[in-house]
């Protein structure tokens, strides 16, 4: 997908635009993630491409030593995990004008999904390790 998105928050203090990599999302069941958004975060991946209006209400929480969540510091609005030098960025799905567009394909950390819920979507499905195994920058034995 190469076409620029809008979305915003609740309140409607922080407006962006987005251009997804993908017509697709996935959704997180980390604790961080379940804590953060109330729920399982759904997300879209937007690379480097998100572009934010008005930043005055925008708040950003370091929650690791790589990665960070930004928030709407007036409604609370959970809108994005982003990589902290900028290189990709998790935008949330709900937060789009249009969320129904995208495709739900995957789940991550499903080894810390509580067992209260399922969703019935025939997803592909990472354990947290597989996840950190797959992203975690490439090391060459020699020089490691």
């Amino acid at each position: 997908m190469s076409k620029k998105l809008s979305g915003g928050c609740l309140c409607g203090s922080i407006r962006f635009t987005a251009t997804p990599v993908q017509s697709e999302m996935g959704v997180c069941h980390c604790k961080m993630c379940r804590q953060w958004s109330g729920g399982v975060y759904m997300a879209v991946g937007c690379g480097d491409s998100v572009v934010i209006e008005d930043e005055t209400s925008l708040g950003v929480y370091k929650s690791s030593d790589y990665g960070e969540r930004v928030f709407c510091k007036s409604c609370g609005s959970s809108l994005m995990w982003r990589m902290q030098d900028g290189s990709h960025s998790s935008v949330s799905a709900q937060s789009f004008d249009d969320p129904s567009q995208f495709g739900f394909v995957s789940e991550i950390f499903v080894d810390e999904q509580p067992a209260n819920y399922a969703f019935a979507n025939d997803t592909k499905k990472m354990t947290g390790a597989e996840v950190f195994a797959l992203y975690a920058p490439k090391q060459d034995p020699q020089h490691a």
